[in-house]
């Protein structure tokens, strides 16, 4: 299976494991969408990777409906179709829960289930419209094995998973829906 040709968004894909994808795919021949509020990496990361392949930059708050619904429409607008997309974007939040407060709940919470609800809700039509393809959710072994001083971040984990197995089964047979860890 290639991936040369095939158009890519990854959110959170200017650092970390969305970085590292990126520039993966872009060596393969992808065009890669990077989308990400980190505007400062990602427009030196488009820059790196243009020079060997398609690859654009795409300011985007994952928990934003309307900068999620552009997302999906200008990488269509610019690549003609997406193939896959992976949905990266992830937050943490130190604290027990005696110390957690709303900003960290609604920061956590809104990045790794809101993002990822609001990526699904306009990237998987996006990818039937193209004839199927992939949709990849980052997952963490957070959702089954709490980390200390982190009840918030494996909570929207388990959270995250749970929302996979739905769209594994709501989507079956249209686009393939996968998690890693």
């Amino acid at each position: 299976m290639t991936i040369k040709n095939k158009t890519i968004i990854i959110t959170g894909g200017t650092s970390g494991i969305g970085e590292a994808c990126s520039k993966t795919f872009a060596a393969r021949g992808a065009n890669v969408v990077m989308a990400s509020i980190q505007q400062e990496e990602g427009e030196a990361l488009e820059a790196e990777l243009s020079s060997t392949g398609q690859a654009k930059f795409i300011l985007c708050d994952v928990t934003d409906e309307e900068q999620v619904k552009d997302l999906i429409k200008n990488a269509k607008s610019t690549f003609g179709q997406i193939d896959a997309i992976h949905c990266n974007a992830g937050a943490w939040g130190k604290g027990t829960v005696e110390e957690f407060d709303d900003a960290i709940w609604d920061k956590v919470m809104g990045v790794n289930l809101k993002g990822a609800i609001l990526t699904a809700k306009y990237g998987i039509p996006a990818l039937r419209e193209s004839g199927g393809g992939t949709f990849l959710m980052t997952t963490s072994v957070a959702a089954q094995i709490g980390f200390p001083q982190h009840a918030v971040y494996c909570a929207s984990k388990a959270a995250s998973e749970a929302l996979l197995r739905c769209l594994t089964t709501d989507y079956a047979g249209v686009v393939r829906v996968v998690g890693i860890s």
